[in-house]
């Protein structure tokens, strides 16, 4: 039973996968816009960009960790 219910919370954990897709296409989407808007601030903006893809990116790395944490790290205590 906790087996199975590892596997779904593993599961579960790597959904945040698909959650930082969005965001990174959220963040470079808005560089567009942006640049688009005020090409004189595209240095500055390309700054701004990055930080924000480097956040997400690092969010984004914690869903594997927990899905191998859930997976491999908590052990199920069975009495004999």
């Amino acid at each position: 039973m906790l087996e199975g219910a590892k596997s779904i919370g593993a599961g579960a954990a790597t959904i945040a996968l698909a959650g930082a897709a969005v965001g990174i296409g959220n963040v470079l989407g808005s560089l567009i816009h942006s640049v688009a808007r005020n090409p004189s601030l595209a240095k500055q903006s390309f700054g701004y960009a990055i930080l924000g893809f480097a956040v997400t990116e690092a969010i984004a790395l914690f869903a594997p960790m927990m899905a191998f944490l859930i997976s491999f790290v908590f052990q199920s205590h069975k009495k004999s």
